[in-house]
């Protein structure tokens, strides 16, 4: 069927899986960080504003945190179903890591959520603030183990084959391997500028249609300031990735340039868009910058690219995906940062929330983060190939024995349960949004003492029913 094997199917399957499970961590990530500055300010200024946002992010935290626990169970077990014979290479380097996400992050987080998500009138105060700050070091943490994984995959040492297995030697080395500090710096950076423009689209929202108080101008404020800082600093440590990545692995670099062959001495051109096509191998429609490419990746305007026409056919990413991948997530960038410095202008001038256009451009960024995680996430995954662990062992030779019509079942599967399931929650985390923060006077949240209001022992519970108090919309019961 359309010319797949059941190894592709495979490669689909995983990355239909990671691309859902990978948008819940992020989110998570952010939101963990967003929420401990929220509680620290309230403890400052006691400004009940704060803590009204801290209450209302909460609950989207909690039914994301939810997810995404749910989608990386699923992803984790895929391992041992459809790529068993990359475990059994390489298990004795990505097993440990993996234990040590759980064994550190993992158990931080459950140890300290509930009382994050259920503890605020029923523990101290600076207890609960130390809480939320565990969780948000602990989805930091599980960032540090998961990256260490996946960048030994992209720059693999401290290890020695034997019996066509991988053993460690050196564990600091297979931890802090080539390109990790570069790719945890890069994710994290994302998972916070994808926050930002989460929180500062539904801000953006309420405004347009009228709801204009306190907490919802702080959203915006908060967010804004936060894509104006931090968006600039992740190009420069997208700068510094890819001159690492040209260092370890050229023939991704060219793939992502479209870049076929050096012209003598000439310097490498930069190509802004075109088509690169595989068969043919030359980019069609090229429309280049002369000499930019080599000042981009080199930081020179003599030293040549790497091309592709280097690398043998059967050793050379797919162009044609990486190219454009990278171009969306590089595009989205410069709009992120065109954002912040707009909202610089607008606050300067006093018409940061009224500025209606703004304001749409805003709510229309929202999931920019997001598609911006996922096009860079492509862009890496996609560029490793033909590997599955670079240089070592080819992704043909790490699947599992199935056939063609059993990960095609498997795939049509996780299809329908993933949009029904993950679509039902994604749908009640946006009405969530909708709803927006409860704007208190002063009042403490109910404790659960004798006869007074209770809070169920679960973790989604902390997303309480306020978004079925807005008759105006439909109970997610109705919507399923």
């Amino acid at each position: 069927m359309f010319g797949l094997e059941a190894l592709d199917l495979a490669r689909i399957q995983f990355a239909f899986t990671i691309s859902f499970h990978i948008l819940f961590p992020a989110i998570t990530i952010g939101l963990a960080s967003y929420l401990a500055v929220l509680e620290g300010l309230w403890l400052k200024t006691r400004n009940d504003t704060y803590r009204d946002l801290y209450h209302f992010w909460s609950k989207i935290f909690a039914v994301n945190f939810g997810m995404g626990v749910v989608s990386g169970l699923v992803m984790a077990y895929q391992f041992g179903t459809n790529w068993s014979r990359f475990s059994d290479f390489a298990g004795a380097v990505t097993g440990p890591l993996l234990t040590y996400e759980v064994l550190t992050a993992f158990f931080l987080e459950a140890g300290f959520l509930g009382v994050m998500l259920f503890g605020w009138n029923k523990v101290g105060r600076g207890l609960h603030f130390f809480s939320t700050v565990m969780v948000a070091i602990g989805t930091l943490i599980s960032t540090f183990w998961i990256l260490a994984s996946n960048s030994w995959m992209q720059t693999p040492q401290g290890f020695e084959i034997v019996n066509g297995q991988v053993i460690p030697t050196d564990w600091l080395a297979i931890i802090f391997n080539p390109s990790f500090p570069y790719r945890l710096m890069h994710m994290a950076t994302a998972a916070f500028v994808a926050t930002a423009f989460f929180v500062g689209s539904s801000a953006a929202w309420h405004l347009l249609r009228g709801k204009d108080n306190p907490a919802i101008r702080t959203m915006l404020s908060m967010a804004m300031w936060m894509a104006l800082i931090v968006a600039p600093i992740q190009a420069v440590i997208g700068d510094f990735h890819g001159l690492n990545t040209l260092e370890h692995q050229p023939a991704k670099i060219a793939a992502i340039e479209g870049h076929w062959e050096n012209k003598g001495d000439e310097a490498t051109p930069l190509i802004l868009f075109g088509w690169p096509d595989m068969k043919e191998e030359k980019t069609k429609f090229a429309v280049e910058i002369p000499y930019l490419g080599s000042l981009i990746l080199t930081h020179s305007l003599d030293k040549q690219v790497p091309a592709l026409k280097e690398f043998p056919p059967e050793d050379r990413p797919n162009s044609t995906v990486v190219f454009w991948s990278f171009r969306i997530m590089v595009g989205l960038g410069f709009l992120m940062i065109f954002t912040g410095l707009w909202s610089l202008w607008l606050r300067k001038r006093d018409t940061l929330y009224t500025s209606r256009p703004f304001l749409y451009l805003a709510l229309w960024m929202g999931p920019s983060g997001l598609i911006a995680i996922l096009a860079g996430w492509f862009t890496t995954e996609i560029g490793r190939q033909p590997w599955v662990v670079y240089g070592l062992m080819r992704t043909a030779d790490a699947s599992s024995n199935h056939s063609f019509m059993q990960m095609s079942i498997t795939l049509i599967m996780f299809v329908v349960v993933y949009f029904a399931l993950f679509g039902a929650g994604l749908g009640y985390m946006m009405r969530l949004v909708r709803k927006g923060p409860k704007i208190s006077e002063g009042a403490e949240t109910p404790d659960g003492g004798p006869g007074k209001q209770r809070t169920p022992a679960r973790p989604l519970s902390a997303a309480d029913d306020s978004a079925d108090a807005d008759h105006d919309t439909p109970s997610l019961t109705k919507e399923i």
